[in-house]
């Protein structure tokens, strides 16, 4: 009685107990429910923050503006200049990241069958995963002289051990009731590893790609930076090294530029469209 009370003393009108009022979000708060447009403000309010402070610092050798920056990438990316170098970049960064996800998939794999494994996976992480992939290019440069040899044998060093650490721990954290599920289901070998490990696993193995991703781009642009011609072209780190050279630096700033848009690219358009498919959609990730 008292809450009939209360609504007719709101409303004006009795209203019945299971009366539901809706009232639309509004437009704003619908905007700013969609994740791409909240990362768009920011890129936006950095931009701005970019282009205040260049404005004000006035020393386009030093720190171009925004704008300016933009002008160069538009223009270079008019000629061609930036898309072949980012293509010949990327061709060499799928080529070495696939190369390290294959060789960590078999170490990882080899390591949750068989002790021996284990021992080969964990004596080989701790002597070369602290080793610095920069450290290595002398190396590459004597043995494999210089070119996409050199580049793809220190890529595969700085991303093959935190990927093979990453699967091997969301492999040993799989609970032994999924273990044992799988067993007395037979599933032995392979079949137990792809049927049971790696779903239980998978957000640890996505972590360990993400990671992977990010050092190879890293590993990448340091080795073209050293040496990165080949056939008469290079890739991003030499357009940036060109362009450092001749005091373009709002062209380096477009080449820096290039690899922080693709990176953005990829975490949407593939690494979140992966996450949201499997470990969203499974109830493992919130």
């Amino acid at each position: 009685m008292s809450q009939n009370l209360a609504t007719e003393s709101l409303f004006g009108r009795p209203s019945p107990e299971w009366a539901v009022v809706e009232r639309p979000l509004p437009w704003w708060h619908r905007l700013f429910a969609q994740a791409v447009v909240r990362r768009l403000l920011i890129l936006v309010a950095l931009a701005a923050v970019w282009q205040g402070y260049a404005t004000w610092a006035d020393n386009p050798l030093m720190f171009p503006t925004f704008s300016e920056t933009a002008s160069a990438f538009w223009a270079d990316m008019l000629s061609g200049v930036l898309l072949v170098k980012t293509g010949n970049s990327l061709q060499v960064l799928c080529m070495g990241y696939a190369v390290a996800v294959a060789v960590a998939a078999l170490l990882a794999g080899f390591a949750m069958l068989t002790q021996l494994g284990d021992d080969l996976l964990s004596t080989l992480t701790a002597m070369f995963n602290p080793l610095p992939a920069i450290a290595l290019l002398p190396l590459a440069l004597l043995w494999f002289g210089l070119g996409t040899p050199s580049i793809l044998f220190v890529m595969v060093h700085a991303v093959l051990w935190p990927l093979a650490l990453n699967a091997h721990a969301g492999f040993s954290g799989v609970s032994d009731i999924l273990r044992m599920a799988g067993r007395n289901a037979g599933l032995r070998g392979l079949p137990f590893i792809t049927g049971i490990l790696i779903p239980a696993a998978f957000p640890a193995i996505l972590t360990g790609l993400k990671v992977g991703w990010a050092f190879a781009w890293r590993t990448l642009i340091a080795a073209e930076l050293v040496f990165g011609v080949s056939s008469r072209s290079g890739g991003l780190g030499w357009y940036i090294f060109e362009n450092k050279n001749r005091l373009e630096t709002a062209n380096v700033f477009a080449g820096l530029g290039t690899v922080i848009i693709i990176g953005l690219l990829v975490d949407v358009l593939i690494f979140r469209t992966i996450e949201r498919h499997t470990v969203r959609k499974w109830g493992m990730l919130r």
